[in-house]
């Protein structure tokens, strides 16, 4: 569908110039006010930077020439539609709320150092856009509620730093190392428990209502059919990390 509306000449460096500027100003008032509750921030998931930013974003990575459930690739989007013409198209559904997320692809993997399987679920190059364009806006906020002992899914961490810090602990004569791990922890997050957390921060109902569609937009399986997500984040989506931090941070605290 061709709706006619203009996408503003924008070049990438000024989109991420925009993008880490508008970060450090809601990264910094999370910060100031453990207690602030977000509002309109659904219109700078809908910025051109925003947008930009996130489709490069997703175009870079390494899953670009996987396709969702619509058999489309980032390399399809760009060739036969265009960047301009599809993030143009992209933010006028989304203002006028007529964007809502298909089902994500089933893909079912190797699970390392084990003979079982896990599920991925692969979002369409179209939702992988407004996912990435949420995390733009949501990362830096949920970032403040952390504790400096937090490695989960952050940005600039890693395992390696967390090893890091229980060798320091280590030789500070700590003597105990407890490993656990929640069971398909990510298939198993409750909705509501989810959504109640992001609602903490985010007093943008538009923003909340764009992470529920996204947790409930169900699961294409490889034998084709269309289950309900009653329940979990599909792995393999850019959102994932994000809503996990929701109830981690809330944790950390």
């Amino acid at each position: 569908m061709n709706t006619g509306a203009s996408w503003p000449t924008l070049s990438i460096e000024e989109a991420e110039a925009r993008v880490l500027g508008i970060q450090a100003k809601l990264h910094r008032w999370a910060i100031d006010d453990p207690t602030r509750r977000f509002d309109d921030l659904f219109n700078l998931v809908c910025d051109p930077a925003f947008l930009l930013v996130g489709w490069r974003r997703v175009r870079g990575n390494t899953g670009a020439r996987t396709a969702g459930v619509d058999g489309q690739t980032a390399g399809y989007v760009e060739r036969v539609r265009g960047e301009a013409a599809f993030l143009a198209e992209l933010r006028a559904d989304l203002k006028a709320r007529r964007f809502a997320p298909l089902a994500v692809r089933e893909r079912m993997i190797p699970k390392p150092g084990s003979s079982k399987l896990r599920r991925l679920g692969i979002p369409t190059v179209r939702d992988r856009v407004v996912q990435a364009a949420l995390k733009l806006v949501l990362e830096p906020i949920f970032e403040a509620d952390f504790q400096p002992c937090s490695y989960g899914f952050r940005p600039g961490r890693r395992a390696h730093d967390a090893l890091a810090e229980i060798h320091h602990f280590a030789t500070a004569g700590y003597q105990w190392v407890v490993e656990g791990d929640i069971e398909a922890c990510f298939d198993n997050i409750d909705h509501t428990a989810l959504l109640g957390r992001v609602r903490r921060r985010v007093g943008d109902k538009r923003v909340v209502a764009l992470v529920k569609a996204f947790c409930k937009a169900g699961i294409l399986t490889e034998a084709g059919q269309v289950q309900d997500t009653i329940t979990g984040t599909p792995q393999g989506g850019i959102l994932t990390p994000p809503t996990q931090w929701a109830t981690s941070a809330s944790r950390s605290r």
